[in-house]
């Protein structure tokens, strides 16, 4: 029976971040919930606001898939600052201030009635999704593993699959309450649940007296000490043509995303002739499947050859897209849909945990922050495209082979994208603080 003392210790542990579980696992905990809060109220379900915001404004794909584009934008745009934020002041307040923003832009966006006003609403929702949710989390993840940082990552990032599994809940009720209902309960919902989530992350663990990877005694007690990382500065990182490598082929992947996630369900519905809930279906299997690829993927990354892992999930995702552009029956959709999954959720934590390889985790964020100036041209290209063929030509298809061969270009930077060397100072010592 357990006594009172036990219970106060055991309170005292927790309070401390001293419990027999390794922390690290419970800020990777605290990033699945973030994750999942993001990919259900936001991630996913954009598509369902396209339609229906569509449907009774009368706005075009183009002008809607414009505000996922503005996304992209902010996030790139914001990702220096954002990077510079969390590796000085910590991911904790960068993501309770960012979760607060979030909750409020969605109730914003319950009261518009003007696309200036989706616009808007929505660049208050993108700053607060940007800073409450994956870089933050990301970071900190990034500094308490290293032997098992794919893993790890994986295990958050499945959050935003968690996310889409909860569509067949989220759809129907954005169908039968409203979109501006669901909007503003969304608002309640990132405040509530998010803050404390994003309470509970910590930086780096020689703050709170743990080691990386748990350290003898803690955690996984067979695990010898890490090998003492290299770490770039921001500077040195942006000099080596790996930088831009992963940051292209990350770009090229993105564009595959995008346009998923904005046009999937209205290309689904309004041109192949299924209903929503058939669309919320495929995305229920895509959403499955990427689970599987990140458990999958994050294992083996931690084991095999990085680079090659992203190469072929890449692959799978550009034949995902000629699959979708040749659909004229529900099982291609579907077979779309397990593609699309397994390579997006096998590369994401990999492409993460890659960078932190190379480049080490003490500039991470600004590293990070950086890339995404590059990635954010794939989110905001892609969508944009495929909504202006679309408009033009009354089709996808055309769209969504181009973009399987970005994809392929994507795979292509990440192969040509070797480890680089750290630059050895005028002194002879490589490295130097990181900026």
């Amino acid at each position: 029976m357990t006594t009172l003392a036990s219970r106060i210790e055991a309170a005292r542990d927790i309070a401390t971040g001293r419990t027999r579980i390794f922390y690290g696992w419970w800020i990777v905990a605290a990033g699945f919930g973030t994750h999942t809060i993001n990919g259900a109220l936001l991630f996913h379900a954009f598509g369902t606001y396209v339609v229906l915001l569509g449907d009774e404004f009368g706005w075009s794909r183009a002008a809607l898939a414009g505000a996922f584009a503005m996304q992209r934008v902010e996030s790139g745009l914001l990702g220096p600052a954002q990077g510079w934020m969390i590796d000085n002041w910590g991911p904790r307040r960068v993501m309770i201030a960012g979760m607060l923003i979030f909750g409020a832009g969605f109730m914003l966006l319950s009261r518009i009635d003007t696309i200036e006003g989706f616009y808007l609403a929505y660049l208050v929702i993108a700053v607060g999704a940007s800073l409450g949710t994956h870089l933050g989390v990301t970071v900190a993840v990034v500094h308490w593993f290293y032997r098992r940082r794919s893993w790890a990552l994986a295990l958050l990032m499945t959050g935003t699959a968690a996310g889409g599994l909860l569509q067949p809940v989220v759809v129907p009720a954005l169908e039968e309450f409203g979109w501006r209902s669901g909007a503003f309960v969304s608002g309640l919902l990132v405040i509530a649940i998010g803050v404390p989530l994003a309470a509970a992350v910590r930086h780096r663990p020689e703050d709170h007296g743990y080691q990386m990877d748990g350290g003898p005694g803690e955690g996984e007690a067979a695990y010898e000490a890490p090998p003492e990382e290299v770490n770039f500065t921001t500077q040195q990182a942006l000099r080596t043509r790996a930088f831009w490598f992963l940051a292209l082929g990350h770009g090229m992947a993105a564009l595959v995303i995008g346009v998923i996630f904005v046009h999937f369900q209205f290309y689904a519905n309004a041109s192949l002739g299924f209903t929503l809930s058939a669309g919320a279906f495929v995305i229920l299997v895509m959403t499955v499947s990427t689970v599987v690829g990140q458990l999958g993927g994050g294992y083996l990354a931690d084991r095999t050859n990085k680079r090659l892992m992203i190469v072929c999930a890449l692959l799978a995702q550009a034949v995902s897209l000629v699959v979708l552009a040749l659909a004229n029956a529900y099982w291609m959709l579907i077979v779309f849909g397990i593609l699309a999954g397994v390579g997006w959720g096998a590369r994401v934590p990999a492409m993460q945990a890659l960078r932190a390889d190379y480049f080490g985790g003490k500039a991470f964020g600004r590293i990070m922050g950086f890339s995404s100036l590059v990635i954010m041209f794939g989110m905001i290209f892609g969508p944009v495209f495929a909504g202006v063929v679309y408009d033009v030509t009354g089709s996808y298809r055309g769209a969504f082979v181009v973009l399987a061969g970005a994809a392929v270009v994507g795979a292509l930077f990440f192969w040509l994208a070797v480890k680089p060397s750290l630059p050895v100072a005028r002194g002879g010592a490589a490295g130097a603080s990181p900026s």
